[in-house]
């Protein structure tokens, strides 16, 4: 991904302000091809919303870009992600139909009162034909997530938060089974029906969100992750996190240690270019020294002199981390070029409370066993759920009564 795009290279956030345009004169054409009357209309209005949809997506894509060289630890590169998915989801439905009218014009072009009944149909079980298409991912996902689960906990323990990658994929493959059973078989009054439908959408429409989310954030992870910051840098954070009782790096520590060690390596050897390093962690009641002690005397042992490290042993969080990680360099030099160093799974999240403290830091990863990784993501996925709950909600709701309205609309009596 360092090769495709470059962070941090753009001064502008990307707006969609297109989308919304683009909307409006999606929609005022629609309006024009309805008042021509024509018998062929249906048909022009799915070719329209084909071409709709592939636009929108096209746009969603390019602002994932766009702000990867904006901002890349933003909620906005997870939206554009997932919707992005979701879009195509309804793209391939709204192909298949239009390709059904060409073909089956007999059955399509009927009656003025329903001949637009099968555009909305589509619409509407959009959020069911995205469960329906990424189900094998879900069941894949899920069984590698469990498969994960079992090894951490025999190599870690048996503790709830090691059992939380087992929940989330019994949730998720629960979700496509209550779908399935919930959608077999529906009969009554359309009073009845119409009810059936509003809970099978809107139950749909919240595991779409859910996933969307996921998988955005899985995408947005995995790219941050991977992304090697430029040997140009000042300072390099190194976050800390629990150490062994004696006092020395566990094997997550070391790794971050050893992985801000091993790119002032290659910053000297391409740039000539030294840094200062920052170990930012505080000390806990079971611990014997603090994080940022820790970290201290393992560069020192590998040859740091003690000048060329600041010690930062306040915080008790990332953002922590990061707030008085920012104070301690701009005391040095407001004008330097920063990174931080953390494990993978972490490295997104860490970015984002960077930006939040107004520090543009860049991250880069160390690894992390194959059994240890999955859960943690999913602990940091949960964590990321509850920031940004204002945009969240707005999103959320508007997803609810979309759907709301197109239930309505195609099973009015």
């Amino acid at each position: 991904m360092g090769r495709l795009v470059r962070f941090d290279t753009r001064d502008k956030k990307p707006a969609l302000w297109n989308i919304l345009i683009l909307s409006v004169i999606t929609f005022a054409a629609a309006v024009l091809l309805i008042r021509q009357g024509s018998e062929k209309c249906p048909l022009m209005i799915c070719i329209l919303l084909d071409v709709y949809f592939l636009v929108v997506i096209i746009l969603l894509i390019s602002a994932f870009f766009k702000q990867l060289q904006y901002n890349p630890y933003s909620y906005n590169t997870i939206y554009y992600a997932g919707f992005a998915l979701f879009l195509l989801s309804v793209l391939i439905t709204h192909i298949f139909l239009t390709v059904r009218m060409i073909r089956h014009p007999e059955i399509y072009f009927v009656a003025p009162g329903q001949q637009f009944d099968n555009i909305a149909y589509v619409l509407l079980d959009s959020a069911r034909n995205y469960m329906l298409l990424s189900a094998p991912f879900i069941l894949v996902f899920s069984v590698a997530l469990c498969i994960s689960n079992i090894a951490l906990i025999r190599h870690e323990g048996k503790r709830f938060v090691n059992i939380l990658g087992i929940i989330l994929s019994f949730l998720m493959v629960g979700g496509e089974l209550f779908l399935y059973r919930f959608e077999y078989y529906v009969t009554g009054s359309l009073a009845q029906v119409r009810a059936h439908e509003l809970i099978g959408n809107l139950f749909a429409s919240v595991y779409l969100y859910f996933e969307c989310m996921l998988i955005g954030a899985m995408i947005a992870k995995a790219i941050a992750a991977r992304y090697e910051p430029d040997p140009d840098k000042d300072f390099l954070i190194i976050l800390g996190c629990g150490m062994r009782k004696d006092g020395t790096p566990s094997p997550i520590l070391r790794g971050r240690i050893d992985k801000a060690l091993d790119f002032r390596r290659r910053q000297l050897e391409q740039t000539g270019k030294d840094l200062v390093f920052v170990t930012s962690g505080g000390q806990g009641p079971d611990e014997v020294v603090s994080e940022s002690a820790c970290m201290k005397q393992y560069l020192m042992q590998q040859g740091i002199p003690e000048e060329q490290i600041i010690g930062e042993d306040r915080s008790t969080s990332t953002f922590e981390n990061m707030k008085y990680s920012k104070e301690k360099i701009w005391a040095e030099n407001p004008d330097g070029k920063v990174a931080f160093s953390t494990t993978n799974y972490h490295v997104f999240r860490g970015g984002l409370y960077a930006r939040r403290v107004k520090m543009r830091a860049v991250g880069m990863s160390s690894g992390t066993k194959w059994y240890f990784w999955p859960n943690a993501a999913v602990r940091e996925f949960v964590g990321l759920l509850t920031e940004h709950r204002g945009k969240q909600a707005i999103i959320f709701c508007g997803m609810l009564v979309i759907y709301i309205v197109l239930t309505l609309v195609v099973y009015r009596a």
